[in-house]
């Protein structure tokens, strides 16, 4: 599943909770779609670290 149609999912859930609530089923997917965006997040950001070059570093070479 995309990023978009993740987050998508996500908040049609967290509509549908504050309306009217979820299934358990629901509840169980909501929170594994979480749980799947959060490690994309962090996936993300741990990249981005990553591929940090410090400017000091390279003056040294």
């Amino acid at each position: 599943m995309d990023i978009d149609s993740l987050v998508q999912r996500i908040n049609e859930l967290a509509r549908k909770h504050k309306e009217t609530g979820l299934t358990k089923e629901e509840t169980e997917e909501r929170a594994k779609l979480r749980e799947q965006y959060l490690q994309n997040v962090r996936r993300n950001f741990k990249a981005q670290l990553e591929s940090i070059e410090w400017v000091e570093d390279q003056k040294d070479r």
